[in-house]
């Protein structure tokens, strides 16, 4: 071989063993790395299965400020969607409510406000005033009102929080939630009511007080700059006391894929905001779902002596899958396992088979395929009438 066939030989094997090392490079999950926060605690978590993505000191206690207001307005939706209150009722300040400091929207004694403009008070400016006016109309007093936010919070599992307060102004000890508490809480907030979003993405709002002394204009200010800097967030709560530092559980979608980011204690409200986009660029850059929206359609499984001859089928839920690893879902293969036929009695519910999902040799998940209906076994009588009905007809 002349020295120029083995120089373009080289050439081509040089060409092919890095074409060959791109590929598998491509073909391999990115390694996680796990982000660098400066606050003490925080937690990522994806909203629809509520799976953990990320945590760090995620049990500590610590006081949570307004944040608290999540569970405000959850009490204050559950109650919406019960039928108990509308978004034009009215609600009429007490001088408790009016006494609030901190955060507020200056709500005067005896001034009228409906529900929906004060949903707007505690969401967007994070009212005190506003959170007390709800909590007094909803259950009588704050205190009760209080009650019933550590009921609910028991409810979800969140172990480690105890409120004292409807706002989160309160510096007692006694006043204490964690970063996985809070992301629990804001998941059961954004799953059961979407539409906080419609208020939690305001970036500004007039509302209009009517007193004794006239009307006049206040504006509305969102707390959460994130809902005009970070591509995607929506929502949700900021809080910040001396004692709690500055906290945020902020929620953002891409592509499908929903994340809650909460950050506690951080030091300043720089970088309580640069600290939940961390979280959420990881969680966004890691993460990727597949979901079947459009699974095919199901056949009829013929049944042996059934009333009727066949039977239809159902999927029992939606295939969902989460990749936390950064392996791109490209791939999606589905097999069917389903009988071709069954004996009657077959009962509605029942599994008849299931899918598998699979990316590339990676099976992912099943789901199991349902009878659609309840078929009864045929009797002696169905069968002289079934006789009788093809002799004549």
């Amino acid at each position: 071989m002349n020295s120029k066939n083995r120089c373009l030989l080289s050439i081509i094997l040089t060409f092919f063993i890095l074409y060959m090392n791109t590929a598998n490079i491509l073909a391999e999950p990115i390694e996680a790395v796990s982000p660098e926060i400066s606050a003490p605690s925080g937690v990522l978590m994806e909203a629809e299965s509520g799976q953990i993505l990320y945590a760090k000191d995620k049990d500590t206690r610590r006081s949570p400020a307004s944040v608290t207001k999540i569970m405000t307005l959850i009490l204050i939706f559950d109650k919406i969607h019960d039928g108990s209150i509308q978004l034009n009722d009215t609600v009429t300040t007490s001088a408790h409510a009016k006494s609030m400091g901190g955060s507020q929207v200056f709500l005067e004694e005896g001034e009228t406000q409906t529900v929906e403009t004060l949903i707007k008070c505690i969401v967007i400016a994070s009212g005190n005033d506003a959170s007390v006016a709800m909590a007094e109309f909803i259950s009588g007093s704050e205190s009760e009102f209080v009650a019933q936010m550590n009921q609910r919070a028991a409810s979800l599992g969140m172990k480690n929080t105890h409120f004292t307060d409807c706002c989160g102004l309160t510096d007692s000890d006694e006043h204490y939630t964690t970063a996985q508490d809070i992301a629990i809480m804001s998941r059961e907030l954004i799953i059961n009511y979407p539409e906080i979003f419609k208020y939690s993405s305001i970036w500004m709002e007039n509302i209009t007080h009517v007193t004794r002394q006239g009307s006049k204009e206040f504006g509305l200010t969102n707390t959460n700059r994130l809902i005009r800097t970070y591509p995607g967030c929506k929502g949700l709560k900021t809080g910040s006391t001396s004692k709690a530092g500055f906290c945020l559980s902020a929620v953002a979608e891409q592509k499908n894929l929903t994340l809650i980011s909460v950050v506690m204690a951080a030091p300043d409200y720089k970088a309580r905001l640069k600290d939940a986009a961390t979280l959420l660029d990881y969680g966004f850059s890691h993460c990727s779902i597949y979901t079947d929206e459009q699974p095919d359609p199901l056949p009829d499984i013929p049944i042996r002596q059934g009333k009727i001859s066949s039977v239809s089928l159902k999927y029992e839920k939606t295939f969902r899958y989460l990749s936390t690893d950064g392996t791109a879902l490209t791939e999606i293969q589905k097999s069917y396992i389903l009988p071709q036929s069954a004996d009657a009695p077959v009962k509605k519910g029942d599994k008849a088979g299931e899918v598998i999902y699979s990316n590339g040799h990676k099976e992912l998940g099943r789901v199991s395929v349902l009878y659609a209906q309840t078929v009864k076994k045929q009797t002696y009588p169905d069968c002289i009438r079934e006789i009788l009905y093809t002799f004549w007809f």
